[in-house]
């Protein structure tokens, strides 16, 4: 029965060791940004502190081996399950350094964590258990608890539990762990209700935390944005949070500003109608992203289109600007007008399923930020759009900030031209972003300034169409390599070119 329960333990403890792993990466991706900089580092700093933890652990002595099992079990279960809501906090409210404090807990908890399958088997060794039976159980169920975790993770706890709530509930597991070890061999303690009080207590705090982790979410998710939060949701695919400032309404996602109800229609017009209005008797119309229905809406203007295809990743994006009143206002409804078609669907499987053909293209994905929206913005994915572009027709693209972000803009123009398009780059002043860039492309090699407006604008008028391609002379183009599939250099310029904005 006590093997069982040690066995049992090893399964739960690897579990919760790479659970907090993974945790401390995605809190820091989300906040940080850049994903593969974050997990490869937190990933790094976590494994060289379990080392230091293994080789600590000899230090324990014999006879009070379960003791401290049972109490490092506690104790990474308090900090552990607490980890999250302190680094949340921290980013939030404090002034204290976030990248210290990420590997400052990082680094204890890998150092605690590193300690525990060494203790384990030396509980084992003392009841005569024979080495070569100890190592495969021990090693065994090790693996089978990070396979464990390494698929509920991603697929269930994140999407849809939220970090905050998946660290207290993998900090309540350590702690049973410890509880069950203690009652299991409660006649080799040396203080075993003492334990089981302090287990009781650290127990209660987790629950506590537990109760309050939606509310520990918006606390600190307030101190992040600083307005009011009207809506916060978890998808399996991103964090979305709107805000509401007097009348400015806002949508972020994974932290990122995607836009405000003050100014979107500046951006959501530069970006349709240079090329929509330069296609008369259009009908047929693709959008990559662009869940909100912003961009739709715009479409929607023109009578000649006959159909739109919407093609978004999150059902959750798209449902919200379907049935939220204060959105569905927003985007005029456009998301429920019958001329419009939504696709929950990757939009490189969609395109690659699909044989449809459109006159114009809108591509309002998010920034390249990382390696899974860089793909996005790749030679093998243009290519792809471009094959369901009609001969005549144009495809546009939201490009990041010619001004804040150049080496990013231009490679993204050098990337559709890999594609063989032919592209035209323009960008107009957005107050939320500042200046922001689209590029206008096509087979064909011809593109004129539309000189009329067929539809009512905000922003847009003949006059400022033709001044939004024209680059002033600390704007000009610069050459850049395309962004490939196996390098994808974008998302790198992306955060070069930010992180000296944001020095």
């Amino acid at each position: 029965m006590r093997d069982r329960a040690l066995i049992l333990s090893v399964l739960i403890v690897a579990s919760c060791g790479l659970g907090y792993e993974l945790i401390s990466s995605a809190l820091a991706s989300y906040l940080l940004g850049d994903s593969i900089l974050q997990f490869s580092s937190v990933i790094g700093c976590y494994l060289f502190a379990m080392g230091i933890g293994s080789w600590a652990s000899r230090y324990v002595e014999d006879d009070d081996v379960l003791d401290r099992f049972v109490d490092l079990e506690m104790l990474i279960g308090l900090l552990g399950g607490a980890s999250a809501a302190i680094l949340f906090i921290i980013f939030a409210w404090l002034s204290t350094p976030f990248r210290t404090s990420l590997y400052v807990m990082v680094f204890l908890l890998g150092l605690m964590v590193g300690m525990e399958i060494p203790l384990v088997m030396r509980i084992f060794n003392r009841r005569r258990t024979e080495f070569r039976e100890l190592v495969s159980r021990v090693l065994a169920f090790d693996y089978l608890g990070a396979l464990v975790v390494s698929l509920v993770f991603p697929l269930v706890l994140a999407p849809y539990l939220g970090l905050l709530r998946t660290a207290f509930l993998f900090g309540l597991s350590n702690t049973c762990v410890a509880m069950w070890t203690a009652l299991a061999f409660r006649d080799e303690l040396t203080q075993p209700r003492r334990q089981m009080m302090r287990g009781v207590l650290v127990l209660g705090l987790l629950c506590t935390g537990l109760a309050f982790s939606g509310r520990m979410t918006q606390w600190a998710e307030r101190g992040i944005y600083g307005d009011e939060i009207v809506h916060a949701q978890s998808t399996p695919f991103q964090r979305l949070v709107v805000t509401r400032w007097q009348d400015d309404l806002r949508l972020y996602i994974n932290g990122n500003l995607q836009f405000s109800s003050r100014d979107e229609y500046r951006y959501h017009e530069a970006l349709v109608h240079p090329g929509l209005q330069a296609l008369p008797g259009v009908r047929r119309v693709l959008v990559l992203g662009g869940g909100d229905g912003l961009a739709v809406r715009e479409i929607l203007k023109v009578k000649s289109v006959e159909h739109v295809t919407l093609v978004d990743l999150d059902p959750a994006m798209t449902g919200m600007f379907s049935t939220s009143p204060a959105l569905v206002a927003l985007n005029r409804g456009s998301l429920k007008n019958p001329r419009v078609t939504v696709v929950n669907n990757d939009a490189g499987r969609w395109l690659e399923a699909n044989r449809d053909m459109f006159d114009f293209i809108v591509v309002d994905f998010p920034d390249p930020s990382n390696f899974g929206i860089g793909r996005l913005y790749s030679v093998p994915m243009f290519r792809l759009m471009a094959r369901h572009l009609s001969a005549n027709g144009y495809m546009v693209v939201q490009s990041t900030s010619p001004y804040f972000a150049p080496r990013s803009f231009w490679s993204i123009d050098a990337t559709l031209r890999e594609a063989n398009l032919h592209t035209w780059a323009y960008h107009c002043d957005v107050p939320s972003f500042g200046d922001w860039g689209f590029i206008l492309a096509g087979h064909r090699r011809d593109y004129t300034v539309p000189r009329t407006l067929s539809v009512p604008t905000r922003y847009l008028t003949t006059e400022t169409m033709r001044e939004l391609f024209v680059f002033p002379k600390d704007m000009q183009r610069l050459a850049m390599p395309p962004n490939r599939l196996d390098e994808q250099t974008l998302v790198r310029y992306f955060d070069e070119d930010w992180r000296r904005v944001i020095r």
